[in-house]
């Protein structure tokens, strides 16, 4: 009683110091709706790294990458995930600058994709990304009542809904402004935390060696490097995230937050490193559990971290464990709040007739429904692996298309649609979820790995053919022309007829 009691007070004084902070650091600097969801411009290499880091990692790194240790694949399936989750990052390293230079006074890719493309493409990213981050989000909270429950005894929905309702306070008060300050900090501790906490662990198992003698003395197949599940698990889930994250809005927001495209690019670099280790190390206690005999039923391997840390650490050392989950799920659902209500904020003008000194209104608003959705989903014990998978085929038939616009002027909407929609049938023939709708007789094994694949190649080779064959054409200096900021500040035009930004005003960082 006394452990969850700690852990408890743990959980309180973080959460309302976080909120506290986050509303403090917003406090006058939110004078419009501009302000509320680009912070535009105003962050340096530091802290566009750290918040990186910090959205990225969510509450997930604790759950899915062990989960895919012990159930999908072993190490190998572990170093997909790894890798995995720093592609995207690695990508925007070179995607971000493109991104600013043909569309300088952006926010969302939903804009990019009406002005590219045109309303059907739009309303169809729209509904992929959307569905994306809300599939996101409800996992963090799964996540962080998954941990609760099992190390405090708190119900699900009590964690779901006093997480959700104070990371809310501070987003829709202080928007981007307040999520990436709040990351800041969070990146500062989580990191050494999560290192320590690694470490604390592998010393109560007898040291990394007696750990991997462990699982090679009952499971030494999940410690091969050519053990063929944990290969196909490894190549699907990099797809997949890979496509996810580059429709992810967070990505697109602080693009635009960084201080210049130098910094864009450098940040994401530094992130995409940071990443590897951080899934690595708590992915491989996956097949740490599993060695043990710790995963006696599949639902175990949702929660093989701390099947093992309960098992190796005393009560008072899961408080580490407590602390690092809930840094997490603050740190990625503010980001994913942001997100979301700024994609809704960008395209609501596009359908009805706002005001635009009532966006800001408008877009917190929306960050409340978006929160009240997420507790309710994360408060039902999903398993958080499988929350990703159903939306990240859509992402991964959707991604190449989408952004081949931003390098081929011949890329029409027509053949761009075309290709996400033949790829996303593709996979979804293949795709284990969903065959049971599907008659069996006539149609090959489902297979993730054939699903997420197919998926990504069929889209992006149609995409590809299609600028070959098709006569559009389309003058990539039109984005920057279309696409315009909210408080219509006058801008100057410059070369190619792309307007200059002006050097921030905000004091958030000058390193």
């Amino acid at each position: 009683m006394n452990g969850q009691s700690a852990i408890l007070g743990v959980v309180l004084v973080t959460l309302f110091g976080f909120a506290a902070l986050g509303a403090w650091h917003a406090r006058g600097r939110i004078d419009s709706v501009e302000d509320f969801i680009s912070a535009r411009d105003s962050a340096g290499t530091p802290t566009l790294t750290a918040t990186v880091v910090a959205s990225s990692m969510g509450a997930w790194i604790l759950f899915s990458p062990a989960e895919a240790g012990a159930a999908f694949g072993g190490v190998t399936a572990v170093v997909g995930y790894a890798v995995g989750s720093a592609l995207p990052l690695a990508c925007y390293s070179w995607l971000g600058p493109r991104i600013r230079q043909l569309i300088p006074e952006g926010h969302s890719l939903t804009e990019y994709a009406h002005a590219r493309y045109g309303r059907v493409m739009y309303v169809y990213v729209l509904v992929v990304s959307v569905a994306y981050m809300s599939v996101f989000l409800a996992a963090e909270f799964t996540g962080i009542a998954l941990v609760m429950e099992r190390l405090a005894g708190v119900p699900g929905w009590q964690t779901a809904t006093l997480v959700g309702v104070t990371v809310l306070s501070y987003t829709a008060y202080g928007g981007l402004r307040a999520s990436m300050m709040t990351d800041r900090l969070q990146t500062l501790v989580v990191l050494p935390l999560l290192f320590v906490g690694v470490a604390v662990a592998l010393d109560a198992l007898g040291g990394p060696t007696a750990a991997a003698t462990s699982v090679a003395a009952t499971r030494p197949e999940l410690l091969s490097l050519g053990y063929l599940p944990g290969l196909e698990f490894g190549a699907y889930v990099a797809v997949a995230i890979l496509g996810a994250e580059l429709l992810n809005q967070a990505w697109w927001q602080r693009v635009y937050a960084g201080r210049d495209d130098r910094t864009v690019a450098r940040s994401f670099r530094l992130a995409a490193v940071c990443v590897v280790p951080m899934v690595l190390l708590v992915g491989l206690f996956g097949p740490v559990a599993a060695g043990r005999g710790l995963v006696a039923d599949p639902a175990d391997a949702s929660v093989a971290l701390f099947l093992v840390v309960e098992r190796a650490l005393p009560a008072w050392a899961t408080l580490v464990f407590a602390l690092l989950a809930l840094l997490l799920v603050t740190s990625s659902a503010d980001t994913l709040f942001n997100a979301i209500a700024s994609v809704v904020t960008a395209d609501l003008p596009r359908l009805v007739n706002v005001p635009t000194d009532r966006l800001t209104a408008v877009a917190r608003l929306f960050t409340g429904v978006v929160a009240a959705v997420a507790i309710f989903v994360g408060a039902q014990g999903y398993s958080v692996l499988t929350l990703f998978l159903l939306a990240d085929l859509l992402a991964a038939a959707t991604f190449g298309p989408l952004l081949l616009g931003l390098y081929s002027e011949r890329a029409g909407s027509l053949g761009v649609l075309a290709a996400s929609a033949l790829g996303l049938a593709v996979g979804l023939a293949f795709f284990p979820p969903a065959r049971a709708a599907l008659p069996t007789v006539g149609l090959p094994a489902p297979s993730f790995f054939v699903s997420f694949l197919a998926a990504a190649g069929v889209s992006c080779g149609l995409a590809a053919l299609s600028t070959r064959v098709g006569d559009d054409s389309y003058d990539l200096d039109r984005l920057a022309q279309t696409v315009r900021r909210f408080d219509d500040e006058p801008q100057t035009v410059t070369d190619g007829g792309r307007k200059a930004r002006s050097r921030p005003t905000d004091v958030d960082e000058r390193t």
